[in-house]
This record gives structure tokens, sequence and C-alpha cells, in this order.
């Protein structure tokens, strides 16, 4: 009977020290699944450490190991995921992260639920080993945040760890946006989904370029790209402020005619100047991020440009 392919897709930078061991834990994973093969590809975003060496000896000592790595560093590893969905000839892609923080021991567990007919298996993440207290707080307080403001159902603390099946991945392929960001458009996509608990390992070897003012941006990105309630929070507001200077001015005018000695207005005038000016100033920069998601969609430069691959025929559009 021919055997399953699954894609694996892991997206690196500078992860030298995780690479053989990734591999190997991929393969073993496999070993115990006899009606399933895998390939196993490798997207590069131009790393500046030893990782293409180490690609090279893996791609030769094994066929079913895939590399593409890009022209340069594109930032975010949305794009690369992007990229694997074009190499990939599997029937379904598993996606991971080359710090393997995601176990690739769970893989058997994402296949199960697919064959159980969901299109989309994705890991839920209970606990952060490595993080402390204060950081597992804030990206829980941000999912349930964003789960509150987007304008689509996104699932708690599920990140790009998934299966998904090739059906899916060619919606998602299909959707032109230049500010990907695949957990939330697989929620957005549809079909049949399910979530599955598991814990998120501490990173063991290589180092993390996620910090404080990353988190930040990304935080406000994707708010930006599934919510509309910013925008409307500058309406409510403005209405607030609008009836706030209403009341204001009955108030004086009732204290004028009745109250001669009231206090005259300058202090009043400077702190209603410096509040509305606030008000103006965070309202423009709220409206600026959504021109500048319009200004970057509208240039549709592509998503990504690959600059070689190994096991791999090289394809030369970016935009898919």
């Amino acid at each position: 009977m021919k055997k399953k392919k699954i894609s694996i897709l892991v997206t690196c930078y500078n992860e030298e020290a995780n690479l053989i061991s990734l591999y190997k834990r991929v393969s073993l994973v496999f070993k115990s699944l006899s009606r399933y093969d895998f390939e196993l590809i490798y997207i590069d975003n131009a790393s500046i450490d030893n990782s293409e060496r180490i690609f090279k000896k893996l791609s030769i000592q094994d066929r079913r190991i895939k590399v593409v790595v890009m022209s340069r560093n594109f930032g975010s590893p949305q794009s690369s995921f992007l990229a694997g969905f074009s190499y990939m000839s599997g029937e379904a892609a598993v996606l991971l992260h080359g710090d393997i923080q995601d176990p690739p021991e769970m893989i058997p567990d994402l296949i199960k639920k697919w064959e159980d007919n969901y299109q989309v298996v994705y890991g839920v993440r209970q606990i952060r080993k490595g993080y402390g207290f204060i950081w597992n707080f804030l990206y829980k307080a941000f999912y349930y945040v964003l789960n509150k403001l987007a304008y689509i159902n996104i699932p708690l603390n599920a990140g790009e760890f998934s299966l998904i099946d090739k059906g899916v991945i060619e919606e998602l392929k299909q959707i032109g946006e230049y500010d990907y960001y695949i957990r939330g458009l697989r929620a957005y996509v549809g079909f049949r989904q399910i979530g599955i608990p598991y814990v998120r390992e501490s990173r063991t070897a290589g180092g993390s370029t996620e910090n404080l003012l990353t988190s930040i941006w990304w935080a406000k990105t994707i708010i930006i790209n599934f919510s509309f309630r910013p925008l409307e929070w500058i309406s409510i507001f403005g209405f607030i402020v609008m009836l706030f200077a209403f009341l204001f001015l009955v108030t004086n005018l009732v204290l004028l005619m009745f109250v001669h000695d009231s206090p005259r207005g300058i202090p009043t005038v400077v702190v209603l100047t410096l509040f509305l000016g606030g008000v103006q100033l965070l309202s423009l920069s709220i409206i600026a991020e959504y021109i500048s998601k319009i200004f970057l969609e509208v240039k549709r430069r592509p998503k990504y440009i690959v600059g070689k691959v190994f096991n791999l025929k090289k394809h030369y559009a970016g935009n898919s």
C-alpha cells in the first residue's frame, strides 16, 4: 500500500545548533508511523551562522531533506511558511519552528486527528517552559484580548504549530495579503478544526530573537490585521469627548451666571488643549497604522524571494 506523505515545514534563522537534532527527532517519529512517509523542508531566512553547511550535508545524506534559502532575511517566519507551502508535495503539512520548542513527538497525535477528518489540527499551549510567570500571563492576556477584538474566532494560545491538510493550504495560498499571519488566516478559512493541548518546551540550544519590543510589535500588527475595533473606539471616544466638552461648556455658563467669583479659564483651557491634542495624536497614529497596511498591500511586492534550494526545483514566484 502506498504511504501517505507528510511535509514537515521548519522555519529557521541561525538555528545551526538545532538542525541535526530536529532531523533525528522527526526521523525517529516516522519510524513508528509505518503508513506514512515524510519530507523535511527547512526554510531558512538567510541565516548568518553555519546553517547552510549543515543543510548541504543533510540534503546529501537524505534525499527526503529539502532546503529553501531566502535571498535575504524577510523578517517574520510567516513568509517562510508560505514559501514552504509552495514547495511541499505532501498530503498535509506540519508547521514547526527551528528552535524545537514545539515537540515533533506530537506529530502522531496530529496525524490521528487528521485521519479523524479534521483538516486543521493545531497545538494549544498549556504551559510555556522557559518563560516566567509575567511572560506567560502577558501571552494569555494578549490572546484573550485578541479573541475579544477580532472579527473572527482565533483559538486562544495556538501558534503556528499545527497540521494542515493540503486542501486548506491551497486556500491559504490564494489569500493575497502582504502582511501574512498564518494562525489568524488559518482560522479565517474555516474547515473542520480542533486543538490539542501540549506543553511548549524551553529552548535548549541557540538564541532567541524574541524580546519585549518585537512582542509588542507583533501584538499591534495582529490586532490591526484582524480587528476594526480600534477605529470604532476612535469614533466612540470622539463622541464622549464632544459630550464632555458640551457639559463643560454648560457648567461654565451656569457658574458665570450664578457664581460671580468662579475661577477663570486659563488653566482649564491649557488642560483641555493638551488633553484634546493627545487624543488627536493617538487617533491619528491608529489611523496611520491602518493606512500603512493599505500602503503595503497596494505595492504588491513579493512576500519572499528564494535565493537557492537543495533537493528541489526552484520557483521564481513569491506572491503565492
